[in-house]
């Protein structure tokens, strides 16, 4: 819990499910902001995602793979 990286990870894994839960929102409302920001929303959330499982893994290999 001292190193800074965890907190990195732990926010990217936050800021996904954050884009995931505004564009789930936006899913099922409906209406013009759905179809204004939808395509954005999954794009913004992809590479949020992407960006976290890199870190993850980046980070389970700096620290020796939990062994």
């Amino acid at each position: 819990m001292d190193d800074p990286f965890f907190f990195v990870v732990v926010g990217t894994v936050v800021l996904t499910a954050i884009v995931l839960m505004i564009g789930l929102g936006a899913f099922t409302r409906g209406g013009e902001f759905n179809r204004k920001y939808g395509n954005l929303l999954m794009r913004l959330r992809l590479l949020a995602q992407f960006i976290a499982v890199v870190l993850i893994a980046l980070y389970v290999w700096i620290h020796g793979f939990g062994g």
